[in-house]
């Protein structure tokens, strides 16, 4: 049963004005009647639970923050939408990464300087990869510029000097092959980078750096975003940020280079 508050819901009413959306549309978007929802607004109605998430999802807010007696703490959000911890990268189980790609359909990001474990480890990855743009999801990759002072710092941090951009490098010409593909966006990144971040739709891997400390061996974080958190959300935010600052792989002196002596992708043993 819905209940029913004395008040009129202002959060509500301000949140379909910023939307821009009429009761109409959104009485059509959760499949009830106008009137229903012109009572969630003008007398407080509170909606059943479904109904509630799928008219703050369309209204970019939280049900927390439209019906606070629907919503979970922040605290409680942010426990539910932790899948897993591993202490270590290394640690994850190999299988993982390619279950967690395989069952993508709609979202694939990559972002980390190097990312070479992944093709390295799973050399089926990159067609796996092609295969999944072809079928329409959106694949982003973003990796970083193995010509910028920010890896040649990394590679100070992390005592591994000039290998840190020989590795992106590598890295590189295993993904070379997704370059131009059809639904793949390929960018590189001159950021300090904090996280890893690896995107499969609705779940995340996030591998956190820590100062001095290789990869394989820093923390991986599992993720699966859940209505009401902003765990998952706040590493979209963080991915989007640095895409907007990134650049084409295509304008870099790594692709120029590599297309004159026209390398060939490594192949794994």
């Amino acid at each position: 049963m819905m209940s029913l508050q004395s008040a009129p819901n202002e959060r509500l009413r301000a949140a379909i004005a910023d939307a821009g959306v009429t009761t109409e549309a959104l009485a059509g978007h959760v499949g009830l009647d106008p009137k229903s929802v012109h009572r969630w607004v003008t007398k407080g109605v509170v909606p059943r639970r479904g109904a509630a998430h799928k008219a703050a999802e369309l209204l970019g807010v939280t049900v927390g923050f439209l019906w606070p007696e629907l919503g979970t703490s922040p605290s409680q959000a942010a426990q539910q939408e932790i899948v897993d911890v591993y202490p270590h990268r290394s640690d994850t189980p190999r299988r993982l990464w390619l279950d967690l790609l395989s069952g993508t359909e709609s979202e694939l990001w990559l972002f980390a300087n190097a990312s070479l474990f992944l093709p390295e480890q799973n050399p089926e990855s990159i067609e796996l990869i092609r295969r999944k743009a072809e079928k329409g999801v959106r694949v982003r990759i973003l990796l970083g510029d193995p010509d910028s002072p920010e890896m040649d710092l990394r590679g100070e941090e992390e005592r591994l000097y000039e290998a840190i951009p020989a590795r992106i490098r590598m890295a590189l010409t295993y993904y070379s092959p997704l370059v131009g593909v059809p639904g793949v966006e390929f960018l590189l990144h001159r950021t300090c980078l904090y996280n890893s971040i690896f995107r499969y739709d609705d779940q995340m891997l996030i591998n956190q750096h820590v100062y001095g400390t290789y990869g394989y061996m820093a923390p991986i974080l599992h993720l699966r975003r859940i209505q009401g958190g902003d765990f998952f959300d706040m590493y979209v935010r963080s991915f989007e940020r640095v895409w907007e600052t990134a650049s084409p792989i295509t304008d870099s002196t790594f692709w120029s280079m590599y297309s004159r002596a026209n390398l060939k992708p490594p192949v794994s043993a």
